[in-house]
C-alpha cells in the first residue's frame, strides 16, 4: 500500500515536472518570437526616419502600446487597474521609457541596426551599477569587472576616436542609461502595483506629451509603402510587447533573458536584407564581448538565488 502511495506521487511530480518543463518551453518559445518583432520594429523605425518626422513616427509608436494596454487590460471595464500606489514612480517610469524610445530612434537613423542592437545590450549592466544606488543592491568586484567589459565591447563595436564613430553613439548610451532606470522602477512598482496598473500606466508619457505636437510636425506618409511600414511598425510593437507579457506570465526572467540576444542575429539579417549593412568584424567582435558579458551576469545572478 506505502509502495502504490509513493509510485502515485512520484507520478503526480513527473506530471507536474514535464508540465512545467513544457511551460517553459512555451514561454523561451515566445520570447524568441519577440525578438523577431522588436528586430521589425527597428526596421520600420529606420526605414520610416527618412521620410518622417522622429515625433511622429514616435507618437505612432506609442499609439500602438497605449491601443495593446486598452486591449489586453481592458481598463474602462476594470477602473481599479488606473489606481497605483506610487503615481508619481509610475510617472517617472513612463517618461525613462519615453526618454529611451526617443534617443534610440535617433540612433537608429545614423547606426546600423547591428550597432543600435550592440550598444541595447548593454542595459543589463547598467542595471547592475544602478541597483546599488537606487535599490542597495550593491554589485561585487566580479560584476563591477564584467561591467566594464562589456564598455570595452562597445567601444569596439563603434569605434570611438576613428573615422567610423558616430557621436549619436553618446546619444544611444544614454538611451541605454534611461532604460536600464526603467527597468529598475518596474522592478520597485512590483512590490506594489499589478503588472495590469503598470501595462496601463506605461505608455501615458508618449501619448500626452507628444499628441500637441503633432500639428506643427505632422507630415502625411508619402507612398502607401510608407503608410503600410507605420502601421506595421504599430503591428511589431504592440506584438512584440504582447509575446512579452505571455512569456513572462510562463517563466520567470531569469530564464528568459539569455534568449533576448537572439535579437541581435535578426537585426544583422535584417540590417543585410532591407539596407545592405554588412556588420563590421569590430562589430561583431564588439557585441561577442558584450553578450558573453551578459551571460556571465545571468549566470552570477542564478548562482546567488541557488545559494
Amino acid at each position: 500500500m506505502a509502495a502504490d502511495t509513493l509510485d502515485s506521487r512520484a507520478d503526480r511530480l513527473h506530471a507536474t515536472s514535464s508540465a512545467a518543463s513544457r511551460q517553459r518551453m512555451r514561454a523561451i518559445a515566445l520570447m524568441c518570437a519577440s525578438t523577431i518583432f522588436f528586430a521589425g520594429l527597428d526596421t520600420s523605425v529606420k526605414s520610416l526616419s527618412s521620410v518622417l518626422p522622429a515625433i511622429e513616427i514616435i507618437w505612432a509608436r506609442y499609439v500602438a502600446a497605449a491601443i495593446v494596454g486598452l486591449v489586453a487590460v481592458r481598463p474602462f471595464t476594470h477602473p481599479a487597474v488606473f489606481r497605483s500606489s506610487r503615481p508619481v514612480l509610475q510617472i517617472i517610469r513612463s517618461l525613462l521609457l519615453l526618454a529611451s524610445t526617443t534617443t534610440n530612434f535617433l540612433a537608429l537613423r545614423q547606426l546600423q541596426l547591428a550597432e543600435t542592437s550592440t550598444i541595447n545590450f548593454l542595459t543589463p549592466l547598467f542595471v547592475v551599477l544602478l541597483a546599488g544606488p537606487l535599490l542597495g543592491e550593491w554589485a561585487g568586484g566580479g560584476r563591477l569587472v564584467a561591467v566594464a567589459i562589456g564598455f570595452i565591447g562597445v567601444v569596439v563595436a563603434t569605434g570611438p576616436g576613428t573615422s567610423a564613430f558616430h557621436p549619436v553613439v553618446l546619444v544611444a548610451v544614454a538611451g541605454v542609461a534611461c532604460n536600464a532606470g526603467y527597468a529598475l522602477a518596474t522592478r520597485m512598482l512590483a512590490r506594489s502595483d499589478s503588472s495590469r496598473t503598470t501595462l496601463t500606466w506605461t505608455p501615458i508619457a508618449g501619448v500626452v506629451l507628444l499628441t500637441p505636437l503633432l500639428p506643427f510636425i505632422w507630415i502625411n506618409p508619402p507612398t502607401l509603402s510608407a503608410l503600410a511600414i507605420m502601421v506595421g511598425m504599430g503591428f511589431f510593437g504592440a506584438g512584440g510587447h504582447w509575446l512579452l507579457i505571455l512569456a513572462h506570465e510562463r517563466a520567470p526572467a531569469s530564464v528568459l533573458t539569455p534568449f533576448s540576444y537572439t535579437q541581435l542575429l535578426w537585426m544583422i539579417i535584417s540590417g543585410l536584407v532591407v539596407f545592405g549593412d554588412r556588420p563590421t568584424g569590430a562589430v561583431l567582435i564588439g557585441a561577442g564581448i558584450v553578450v558573453g558579458c551578459g551571460f556571465y551576469l545571468i549566470w552570477r545572478e542564478r548562482a546567488a538565488r541557488q545559494k
